[in-house]
Order: structure tokens, then C-alpha cells, then sequence
């Protein structure tokens, strides 16, 4: 009889494509997963992966037995969800997937150990990664996210529009100047988002405003495009309250209706009558101004140093 972790562990290398991007998926270390997938090629006596110097590539057996084991994964994610929304007690992990920037500002915030202390049975795991998790498969109980949901099951509530801007290093404007319309970006050097977060909204914004800008670097996270930005390497759009500490740091532009990104609160409905899920979601309601506060700043928080008297 197959082992569902095996199957788990086949569907993230045929998804990754190597061992070692499937570990870190899984959160296991690559031995792990290597381990089992060689325990189900033993067990079906075939090979499923061809193993090439770039990665891993599925045989034809391996395609042919890919969308059972999908239908397995959906069965078992259904069973746990539905196991996980007949809950009835106020005790567990509520785990909370957010965009890293936003998760650092949580973590700084005193809302978690107000959450703790009006349910002291629960604790928040926050899940601060870029790339969106999948509530449908129990990857995160709650996610909050800067992209409105396309999935029919998911249940979302709009809670924040949070401004982004187009910044610069002074060092950058000294030695290049400063774009004085958007149009003259595509002139510059520019920031480009990459991997998972290569479709963020104002990535696409950015691939429409300067089509020809030279790629000074690529940034698979948004404190990575902070970092890029600072070094003086080019130009790139920013989350205004993640920068506004940074007095090396120039905003070129007044505001953008474009980047100003709505900010949603996600769960999946199945979900929605889970105590601990409706207690983390009652608890935002009741915080409502002071999480607004966190994902956006206060009002004059979105005024940040702009590059007119440094325009070259």
C-alpha cells in the first residue's frame, strides 16, 4: 500500500522540479525527500523521474500517475479541511500567511500578544513568505494578501489600500538624475521583480510604465527590492511604509492611483465557522484601525522625501 507522504513528496518534485526546491516547499531537508521518492520508485518497481544535470523530469509513467496522485492530494486536503471546520473548542495554532514586509511589521506590533491574551489558548504561526499559499490545501489558515482571491472558495474582506510609490537612492540620482515624468523611467535603470513575486501588481505596473528600462537586478522578495534600491542600483516601486525610515531613500513621483494596493483578509469558507479562525478574523474586526495602521501608516505617513531639489 502506498504511503500518502510518498505521494506528497512525488507531486512536490514533479511540481519544483528538483529535489532541493521541493525540500524547501515541503519544509524538509533534501535527503528526506530524495528518500521518498526513491521508496515509491521501489515499490512500483519503475522510475518516475529521469534524473538530468538541471533537475528533475517526470517519465512517462510519472505523467500518466500524476493526476491520480492530484486527486488523492485533493481528497485528503477536503478530509482535513472538513475534520478541521468541525472543531469546537478555542484552542490550537491559527496559522497566518502574510507578505514578509507585513509580517515583520505584525511581529513588531502589540496585536499578537493582544490576540494571546484575549484568547490564551490559541497562538498565531505566522507563515511570512512572498509566494501565495494555498488555503485550499491547508498550506495557511488565514492569508493576508495585496491581490484580490480568484478562487470561488476563498471568502475575503477588504481591509486596507496600502500606497506604494517609485523610489530611488540619492546615490543613484546624483550619478544617473532623477526621471522627471513616468514615461522617462523606461530611460533608467530599474528593479525587476522576479520569481514569486514576478506577477505583483506593481510589477506589472512597472513592465508597462518602462518596457525598455535596463534590468539593473532582479528581486525574488520585497525586502530584496529595498536592499537593490538602497544600494543605488536603479529605480523600482516600493511600499511607502516600508521605507519611511529610509532617509537614503527619494520617492520620484506624487501619487500613483495605480500602485495604491488593496489589501484583503482571506479565508476559505469551509473554514469560516472554525473557532480559531473566527476568533483571529473577529479579532482583526475589533483592531480594524490598528492593523490599518500597521499595513498602511498614519495618514501623513505616506509623504516621504521627494527628489525635486535633487533632479538632475
Amino acid at each position: 500500500m502506498f504511503d500518502w507522504n510518498d505521494l506528497r513528496h512525488f507531486l512536490a518534485v514533479a511540481r519544483q522540479g528538483s529535489t532541493i526546491r521541493a525540500a524547501k516547499a515541503l519544509g524538509l531537508n533534501q535527503s528526506t525527500v530524495h528518500r521518498r521518492v526513491a521508496e515509491l520508485e521501489r515499490q512500483l518497481g519503475r522510475r518516475l523521474f529521469e534524473r538530468l544535470t538541471g533537475g528533475y523530469r517526470l517519465t512517462r509513467l510519472g505523467e500518466e500517475l500524476r493526476p491520480f496522485a492530484e486527486r488523492v492530494e485533493t481528497a485528503i486536503t477536503d478530509l482535513e479541511r472538513h475534520a478541521a471546520s468541525r472543531e469546537t473548542e478555542l484552542t490550537g495554532t491559527v496559522r497566518v500567511t502574510c507578505p514578509e514586509t507585513a509580517g515583520y511589521r505584525l511581529m513588531k506590533s502589540p496585536l499578537l500578544d493582544a490576540f494571546h491574551a484575549r484568547y490564551p489558548g490559541l497562538r498565531v504561526e505566522l507563515l511570512m513568505v512572498d509566494r501565495t499559499l494555498d488555503l485550499g490545501k491547508g498550506e495557511a489558515d488565514i492569508a493576508f494578501r495585496t491581490s484580490a482571491p480568484q478562487d470561488n472558495a476563498l471568502v475575503a474582506r477588504k481591509i486596507a489600500e496600502v500606497p506604494w510609490a517609485v523610489f530611488a537612492s540619492r546615490s543613484y540620482i546624483e550619478r544617473r538624475g532623477s526621471p522627471k515624468a513616468l514615461a522617462d523611467i523606461d530611460k533608467h535603470d530599474v528593479i525587476q521583480f522576479d520569481g514569486a513575486i514576478a506577477d505583483h501588481t506593481a510589477a506589472r505596473w512597472m513592465m508597462r510604465t518602462a518596457p525598455h528600462a535596463r534590468v539593473a537586478a532582479r528581486c525574488t522578495s520585497v525586502p530584496a527590492l529595498v536592499l537593490a534600491v538602497k544600494s543605488g542600483a536603479g529605480v523600482s516601486p516600493l511600499p511607502v511604509i516600508a521605507v519611511e525610515r529610509e532617509p537614503d531613500l527619494a520617492r520620484l513621483f506624487d501619487s500613483i492611483p495605480e500602485l495604491r494596493l488593496p489589501f484583503y483578509l482571506l479565508i476559505h469558507r469551509d473554514m469560516r465557522r472554525t473557532p480559531r479562525v473566527r476568533a483571529f478574523c473577529d479579532f482583526v474586526t475589533s483592531e480594524i484601525k490598528a492593523f490599518r495602521e500597521l499595513l498602511v501608516g498614519q495618514a501623513d505617513r505616506e509623504k516621504s522625501p521627494r527628489a525635486d531639489a535633487s533632479r538632475g
